[in-house]
């Protein structure tokens, strides 16, 4: 069998209550949670709305997610729900037909380009409730013709696999794409995610909308958000796009509110020998809604065998112990080495005692082994050799 990441022959595959056959094009086994959290979304919006919902799988593969949201998201009055299922390659037509031939629901499949199809919506007056766009690179193109598809108080979940442009290691690449500046650092998937929110918000609020997050994550190929686009912007939703530094020297972070820029303050490095390294405009607000979160996880049909990989259901544990705010974040690994001790301490002993100290503080739900904390660096410091020392 071929890797999976390049595309893999025509076979059968099982998941969640969908059977279907892959087809010859790019699929990864591996990106269920994705898939897992698109179902869980389209359920809790199905359940909490009161009118006819349209949904669009803008860029569908072989078809699986719009499969498992005809049999997962909908248990009641299909009817309710208009589902479009769409891929550029019309080679793909047969395969999609195929698959999602058995649907209780309306189903409009085709093979236009992304862009066609949505200006085509819009113009017919045709919006979404839940758009998915999983793209291949940065979908930074389709974010405004999709936000203007995207019916108020819509979802939309939006992949990308440019990690080289938002993490620092392609900088031009970040300005072409997010229109900041992205420099390498540490918790360089979370930063990857702001930079797709930050682009996300300016869009939206170009059109007059506010956006919140929903759910955001990532796996180090693919970076996810899942948003819901406001009618209006939110009282203080422009605090939310900002400038986050840090002194590779020192170790240093600070944030900036891009409405509020000033001087920016000195690092720890003594006599001014720091330098400060900045990323941004980017998104400094929380990354989850623990609401929808909760909500999410008390959904009964999770009892049900199978519903979710165990992967997923640990996804949703992270991400709800974690609002993704304040946006600062350091690994354990780093404040051990910089006190000069020979691991790192416990994560969960680490939050705790900067919880103690008056302080913000999480694990982060985005990438292991770091803590997501309001603190200063020099408490950060002392708090983790205290805990090294009396472990030793």
């Amino acid at each position: 069998m071929a890797d999976t990441a390049l595309g893999i022959p025509d076979h059968h595959y099982r998941e969640g209550s969908a059977s279907l056959t892959l087809g010859s094009g790019f699929f990864r086994p591996d990106s269920r949670p994705s898939r897992d959290c698109s179902v869980l979304l389209a359920r809790h919006q199905q359940q909490n709305a009161e009118g006819q919902l349209r949904w669009l799988d803008l860029m569908a593969g072989c078809g699986i997610r719009g499969l498992r949201w005809g049999l997962e998201a909908v248990p009641v009055r299909p009817e309710r729900v208009e589902l479009w299922v769409n891929d550029g390659d019309p080679d793909r037509l047969p395969c999609l037909e195929s698959n999602l031939s058995g649907l209780p629901m309306p189903v409009r499949i085709s093979s236009q380009a992304a862009e066609v199809l949505l200006a085509q919506a819009y113009l017919e007056g045709r919006f979404f409730d839940l758009i998915d766009l999983d793209a291949f690179g940065a979908p930074g193109a389709l974010i405004q013709p999709v936000l203007q598809a995207l019916r108020f108080e819509g979802l939309l979940l939006l992949a990308s696999t440019d990690g080289r442009s938002p993490t620092g290691h392609d900088r031009a690449g970040a300005v072409r794409s997010f229109g900041a500046a992205a420099r390498v650092h540490p918790a360089s998937w979370e930063l990857a995610l702001r930079h797709q929110l930050g682009l996300l918000a300016r869009q939206a609020w170009m059109l007059g909308r506010g956006l919140q997050p929903l759910l955001c994550f990532s796996e180090g190929r693919t970076f996810r958000v899942g948003v819901r686009m406001r009618r209006h912007l939110q009282p203080g939703e422009e605090h939310r796009l900002g400038l986050l530094a840090r002194c590779d020297a020192c170790g240093s972070q600070v944030v900036q509110i891009l409405r509020n820029l000033s001087g920016w303050p000195t690092c720890r490095c003594a006599s001014g020998a720091g330098r400060w390294s900045v990323s941004g405009p980017l998104w400094i607000g929380p990354l989850q809604d623990p609401q929808t979160l909760a909500a999410l996880r008390r959904d009964p049909w999770l009892r049900e065998p199978g519903a979710i990989s165990n992967q997923t259901q640990r996804l949703l544990e992270r991400l709800e112990a974690d609002p993704g705010s304040p946006a600062t974040v350091w690994p354990t690994d780093e404040l051990a080495r910089r006190v000069g001790v020979g691991g790192p301490p416990p994560l969960n002993q680490l939050v705790t005692a900067v919880r103690r100290a008056g302080f913000q503080a999480y694990p982060s739900g985005v990438m292991a082994g770091q803590v997501r904390t309001d603190a200063d660096l020099t408490v950060l410091l002392r708090l983790c050799a205290d805990l090294c020392s009396e472990g030793t």
